[in-house]
């Protein structure tokens, strides 16, 4: 059993990994959250406390014998990573043994500056770290959940399922033309929070770089698994360069209904983040090694073609 404190406790990630860890009944979990989370709403065993993230010396209390912190901050609502830090510093001061920062997603950032913030707390615990270890810490990698291509169907409790530029549901995509688009990582939201859960009882130390390599496609092999389970697709083929100089017009654009993205511009920075996604996993970003596949030989991960076969059986 350890102590565990899950920042950003309100977001649909975080909730995934409380759900899995608080149903195994072996830890104390503490929830940190600027949102007051309702006493009855909790499972045994798990509290919580709300914040603003200001006061460090009111976080090195509440961290006062936690073994583990996952950070879900959302980098978009934390302007120059400023609450994250706070975060850290109070994770330090109190004695904290892991930290796991909001990384979450690729395994790199280039093309996608909504990310920026995940990029300057990369930076900030480097040089934490720089002349001993005062913080042991991972960079989580899962990559991109294969849930997303369920959507408009639910296959996970808290997770929203944001349209993207490889629709399943209307059997389109989005694509660079020229090339094969670059690798992803697919893993399922089941999977990704079973290995998050084993990382916290893991006995050994954590790799700086963790990566949960589950199954890898290019986008063109993930257009034709679309196809195979769906039917054709109208796949538009945009230049590169064009996606660069944002001037390629497509037939229709995705609109990011993220939580983390106001509603009101959503449609405003539809073209630039379907430039930024597309160059991104071109260049690599949605590639992710393999630490914890290592450390965790064991574990067994659902392919694409498995989870999406089974959800989209008999939908219309």
């Amino acid at each position: 059993m350890v102590k565990i404190a899950i920042s950003g406790a309100t977001g649909g990630v975080a909730q995934e990994v409380l759900d899995v860890l608080a149903a195994r009944k072996k830890h104390e979990i503490i929830l940190i959250s600027r949102n007051i989370i309702p006493t009855e709403k909790l499972a045994p065993g798990v509290t919580s406390v709300q914040t603003d993230y200001k006061n460090e010396e009111e976080l090195v209390k509440t961290l006062q014998g936690v073994n583990t912190v996952l950070c879900f901050i959302v980098s978009q609502s934390d302007p120059g990573s400023v609450s994250q830090k706070v975060l850290i510093n109070a994770a330090v001061k109190a004695g904290v043994k892991r930290y796991a920062p909001s990384e979450w997603a690729s395994s790199g950032f280039d093309h996608m500056p909504w990310y920026e913030g995940k990029a300057k707390i990369r930076e900030y615990l480097a040089e934490l770290n720089k002349e001993n270890k005062v913080l042991e810490y991972c960079l989580f990698h899962p990559g991109l959940f294969t849930n997303y291509f369920a959507r408009p169907y639910k296959t996970s409790e808290h997770v929203v399922a944001f349209e993207l530029q490889w629709d399943f549901n209307g059997r389109r995509a989005i694509v660079i033309d020229g090339t094969d688009g670059g690798s992803i990582n697919f893993i399922t939201i089941k999977d990704f929070t079973d290995v998050i859960a084993r990382a916290v009882e893991f006995e050994g130390e954590w790799p700086l770089v963790g990566g949960i390599r589950g199954d890898v496609l290019t986008v063109e092999q993930l257009v034709a698994l679309g196809e195979k389970i769906r039917g054709p697709f109208l796949v538009e083929r945009v230049p590169i360069d064009d996606l660069k100089r944002m001037s390629f017009k497509t037939s229709w654009l995705p609109i990011a209904d993220h939580p983390a993205i106001p509603v009101e511009t959503r449609k405003e920075v539809a073209a630039g983040m379907v430039s930024g996604i597309l160059q991104a996993v071109n260049a690599g970003a949605f590639s992710v090694t393999d630490e914890w596949n290592k450390l965790l030989p064991d574990k067994k991960f659902t392919t694409a073609e498995e989870f999406l076969t089974e959800v989209w059986e008999g939908k219309p």
